[in-house]
C-alpha cells in the first residue's frame, strides 16, 4: 500500500472476526512493523526495491514472530487499551507470536497485490502476485477495497459492542 493505514481495513476486520484466536493488538501492529523495513530503506536512501526481506513470506514470518515476542511484556498496556475499547483481552506468548506472524503475512499479501517489487517466495522471483493481479485489479480498486473493509471492521466493532452490552444487561 502507499500508506500503511490502508492495511488496517482488512486486518481490522480479520482481527475482529478471529479475536478469540488472535491477539488483536499484536495482529494489527504487525501490519505496521513490516513497513519499518520500507521506512528504513527509504530513510537511508538504500534505493530500489523498497520492499525487501520483511515483505516475503519467510522473513515476514520471522519479523512477525519477533514482534510477537517483543510485544509480550506489553500485555498490560494492550489489556488497558482493549478495556478502553470494551473488547475482552486474553493473551499468551504463543497466541502473540502466531498473531505477529499472521499479521505480517496479511501485510505482505496485501502489498504483493499492489507493489511489483514484493516477491513472496524470495529468493525466487518465479511467482509475483502483482503480475497476476495488476491485469485484473487496479491500485485504486485495492485501496477502495481496503477502505471498504475498514468500514466493515468499524461496523463489526459496533455490533460486537452491542452484543457485549446486551450480555452485560442480562447479568
Amino acid at each position: 500500500m502507499p500508506f500503511t493505514p490502508y492495511h488496517f481495513g482488512p486486518s481490522g476486520l480479520v482481527g475482529l472476526l478471529f479475536k478469540r484466536r488472535l491477539d488483536l493488538p499484536v495482529f494489527l501492529l504487525a501490519n505496521v512493523a513490516v513497513d519499518l523495513e520500507v521506512l528504513l530503506i527509504a530513510g537511508l536512501h538504500l534505493g530500489y526495491p523498497t520492499h525487501r526481506y520483511a515483505h516475503t513470506l519467510l522473513f515476514g514470518a520471522v519479523a512477525g514472530a519477533i514482534w510477537g515476542l517483543a510485544a509480550y511484556p506489553l500485555r498490560p498496556l494492550f489489556a488497558r487499551v482493549m478495556n478502553l475499547l470494551r473488547l475482552p483481552y486474553e493473551s499468551g506468548l504463543r497466541k502473540m507470536v502466531i498473531s505477529g506472524v499472521f499479521g505480517a503475512w496479511a501485510h505482505v499479501l496485501i502489498d504483493a497485490t499492489y507493489h511489483p517489487d514484493v516477491h513472496l517466495f524470495w529468493p525466487s522471483r518465479a511467482f509475483a502476485l502483482w503480475r497476476i493481479t495488476y491485469r485484473h485489479v487496479t491500485r485504486d480498486q485495492v485501496k477502495d477495497l481496503c477502505i471498504t473493509l475498514l468500514v466493515a471492521a468499524a461496523a463489526l466493532y459496533v455490533v460486537l459492542l452491542a452484543i457485549q452490552q446486551r450480555r452485560t444487561r442480562r447479568t
